[in-house]
């Protein structure tokens, strides 16, 4: 499902399962977060990860939502394979480069929102919606938007789950450049090939300042109680049971509010 590749001090992944739009499923997931393991290993110094072309022009359509749990139970916990990949990503030593082609759906879009640099061409758009679907998005996630958004704009993707498509999304700060398509690759390298001229020790030890400030706002243990307590009152609700059924059964949902 995942391609990967060195070239000199650079780490190229592939996702590589266009039967499934590249959902991040758990195996899919496995395979990225060993990869990244074993490029840590080896020391690549850069990492960027993008998707073999397919025909739907689909980045990565996000989480794999046949293995969402069925109710009664935190679909977006501590240990849910995309939660593990996000925290490999961010704790990754070197830059992870994000190249983007198509639309990206769902926690797809978390995982560029942790990704250092994100590069794409003007086919790109991106969308999360949990909304769609009666899931309680987690607060690291949440985090994640606000921390490279702003509020503003973090809340308008969450509440319309409306695709933000790539000029937009440069001003909103998703993405640092966009390339036209034929160009894509070759200036994504050349950004690459450029960090791994320069110290690795040096932009380790950033990425990791980087990574504590963004989340140096303190929270005291009553309020992780009452965000977990809004949450599971979601995951319980028959919106949530309704959200699920309606994927599985090709239709489009039908939400009370209960």
């Amino acid at each position: 499902m995942v391609k990967s590749e060195i070239h000199d001090k650079i780490g190229i992944l592939a996702l590589n399962h266009p039967e499934k739009l590249n959902a991040l499923s758990q195996a899919m997931v496995d395979e990225l977060v060993a990869t990244l393991n074993e490029f840590k290993s080896k020391k690549i110094r850069v990492v960027i990860l993008t998707a073999e072309p397919n025909k739907s022009q689909v980045w990565s359509s996000g989480h794999y939502i046949p293995e969402l749990p069925d109710g009664k139970e935190d679909p977006l916990g501590y240990f849910d394979p995309l939660e593990v990949l996000l925290r490999t990503i961010q704790s990754y030593p070197g830059p992870i480069i994000t190249q983007i082609h198509g639309s990206v759906w769902g926690g797809a879009c978390d995982l560029i929102m942790t990704s250092d640099i994100v590069i794409g061409d003007p086919t790109g758009s991106f969308a999360i919606t949990p909304a769609k679907i009666g899931i309680p998005y987690n607060a690291s996630g949440i985090a994640h938007f606000i921390s490279r958004l702003g509020v503003n704009q973090a809340k308008e993707m969450f509440f319309t789950a409306q695709p933000v498509k790539a000029p937009r999304a440069l001003d909103w700060g998703i993405i640092n450049h966009i390339v036209e398509e034929e160009k894509l690759e070759q200036f994504t390298l050349d950004m690459a090939h450029r960090i791994t001229t320069l110290s690795p020790l040096s932009i380790s030890v950033i990425k990791e300042q980087f990574r504590i400030l963004a989340n140096s706002q303190a929270l005291n243990p009553e309020v992780f109680e009452r965000i977990d307590g809004l949450r599971k009152k979601v995951w319980e609700s028959e919106d949530y049971l309704e959200g699920i059924a309606s994927f599985r059964e090709k239709r489009k949902p039908v939400f009370t509010g209960e």
